[in-house]
């Protein structure tokens, strides 16, 4: 018999899921938190669990559709553009490492899992990404094997159609995102331009809690022009850095004022050889788990 997989390694394997479930770290750490505390029940109550692995799946699984479930209509009244919490790893993070699965973690890849069910979501993940068989997806997501099947298909049919793009490689991602960031520290609008894509999109998140954007902006002139201004309020506020790092495994940064406290998450999204979105977390209710905030009352940009 083989040994039982250390502690650690089953949270992080159910946080993993539930992460890519819920886009939101504290919710995702409330449903792992709950279906440990089952299986703990379960061992000490209910005679032993033969695969902690896959129950702790099943479990936070199915936890996480009821939760999307919930969470549909609030979603539906968040003020302004919903974006997913921000994972962050330090800059000395490996690009390279586990790409395939980093890729899964992208912001743009977690909002466009928004659009799909909660059983669709749960599927395309768990055979996709986790590379569940179908008879497991279909035990997890509670239905037949042959609509499982369907449901992966369909959002994976979905998912291809619209899927983020990162033809570059993760180092060239890293050093296309090195001098963007420098540019943008600097205010240098012309570089700026020269770094992003014709198409750029700058996405803001502030939940209706701090001042954001209305709405995407798109295009080059407009998205420099954009980040150019937001560098000058903070400094008009007290101070301007960014301090690189891996945001949902991909290069980003994190906005600091000038007493070091956090404004914003920025995460990139590079294709070829041209910056092709720039998301910007500033909802500070998305922040807690990151770092100090600046006050609510200071207005930050997003």
């Amino acid at each position: 018999m083989s040994a039982a997989p250390p502690f650690e390694q089953l949270r992080a394997g159910a946080m993993a899921i539930a992460y890519r479930m819920l886009g939101s770290v504290g919710e995702a750490e409330d449903v792992v938190q709950e279906a440990l505390l089952r299986l703990h029940r379960e061992e000490a109550h209910g005679g032993g669990v033969a695969a902690p692995r896959a129950y702790l799946a099943t479990v936070v699984t199915r936890l996480c559709i009821d939760q999307l479930r919930s969470a549909r209509a609030r979603r539906e009244r968040y003020v302004g553009e919903w974006l997913p919490e921000p994972l962050v790893a330090g800059a000395e993070a490996d690009p390279a490492a586990h790409a395939e699965l980093n890729e899964s973690l992208s912001v743009a890849f977690l909002v466009l899992l928004e659009r799909l069910s909660p059983e669709q979501r749960a599927a395309f993940l768990l055979r996709e990404v986790f590379d569940y068989p179908y008879q497991d997806v279909a035990r997890i997501v509670d239905t037949s094997e042959a609509n499982a099947r369907q449901l992966v298909a369909r959002a994976r049919r979905h998912v291809s159609e619209h899927r983020p793009r990162f033809e570059a490689s993760p180092q060239r991602r890293q050093e296309l995102a090195t001098r963007f960031f420098a540019a943008a520290e600097r205010g240098d609008l012309a570089a700026l331009e020269a770094l992003l894509a014709r198409d750029v999109a700058l996405h803001g998140d502030g939940g209706g809690r701090v001042p954001a954007l209305a709405r995407t902006v798109y295009g080059r002139s407009r998205v420099a022009r954009t980040l150019r201004a937001w560098r000058q309020a903070a400094l008009r506020s007290g101070g301007f850095a960014l301090h690189p790092v891996a945001v949902n495994g991909q290069p980003g940064a994190l906005m600091l004022d000038g007493a070091g406290a956090l404004i914003a998450v920025w995460a990139l999204e590079i294709a070829g050889d041209g910056v092709s979105a720039v998301s910007s977390v500033v909802n500070p209710d998305k922040l807690r788990h990151l770092a100090p905030l600046v006050p609510l009352r200071t207005p930050a940009p997003g």
